[in-house]
């Protein structure tokens, strides 16, 4: 065993055990089936579809967080879940950012508002 692993250990440091691995398994199991379940035995109304398979799906990612990242509030995760949150807005800046320069970069490069013969004109 490495000594960083033995400290982890040392440090009482919760990786969980059987049960809590089978139980995120079932939860994860069941959400993927309730939403392929939702989208093809049309249980949900035909304009809800999509909000229905997002609730789905983050239900899904926080399990998964939950019983298999161990991501959580207690004191042993908490370098756990600071890591992830400075991911999750390193990320979100990025998307954010890059969404942003490539709206303006249509607004700005595209005239939408010129007619074809004024454009033709100033060729």
């Amino acid at each position: 065993m490495t000594s960083a692993h033995a400290q982890t250990h040392a440090a009482g440091a919760s990786h969980g055990g059987l049960r809590d691995y089978v139980i995120g398994f079932f939860l994860s199991l069941v959400l993927t089936f309730a939403s392929f379940g939702a989208v093809m035995l049309g249980v949900v109304p035909r304009g809800m579809g999509l909000a229905t398979i997002v609730v789905l799906c983050v239900a899904q990612l926080i399990v998964q967080l939950v019983y298999f990242l161990h991501i959580g509030a207690k004191r042993d995760q908490r370098q756990n879940s600071a890591i992830f949150l400075c991911t999750a807005g390193l990320i979100a800046i990025i998307v954010a950012g890059s969404l942003w320069v490539m709206h303006n970069a249509n607004t700005n490069m595209m005239p939408t508002h010129m007619s074809i013969e004024r454009a033709k004109l100033r060729d």
